[in-house]
C-alpha cells in the first residue's frame, strides 16, 4: 500500500526503487530524477554526487557532528 521514496515496506528490498509510474529503477540517479518536478533542478546523472563539494565548510561540521555519534557516548 505505500511507495514512494521511502521505499514500498514489504520486506523486498528489489523493489524498494519504484517509481511514481510504478517502473522499478535499478539505479538512484534514474529513482531520483523519477520524483524530480520538472525544472525544479537539475538532474541527476549517473554518479551520486559528493554532498562536500556542493557546500563548501560542509565536511568539517560533519566530522564534527559524526566524531559525537562516534564517540564513547553512543559506544
Amino acid at each position: 500500500q505505500v511507495r514512494g521514496l521511502c521505499g514500498t515496506f514489504n520486506g523486498d528490498q528489489r523493489d524498494e526503487f519504484t517509481t511514481p509510474e510504478g517502473d522499478v529503477e535499478p539505479g538512484v540517479a534514474a529513482f531520483a530524477n523519477a520524483f524530480r518536478a520538472a525544472g525544479a533542478c537539475p538532474a541527476l546523472g549517473p554518479g551520486i554526487p559528493d554532498p562536500c563539494h556542493g557546500f563548501p565548510g560542509s565536511r568539517e561540521r560533519a566530522e564534527a557532528a559524526c566524531a559525537v555519534l562516534m564517540g564513547p557516548a553512543f559506544q
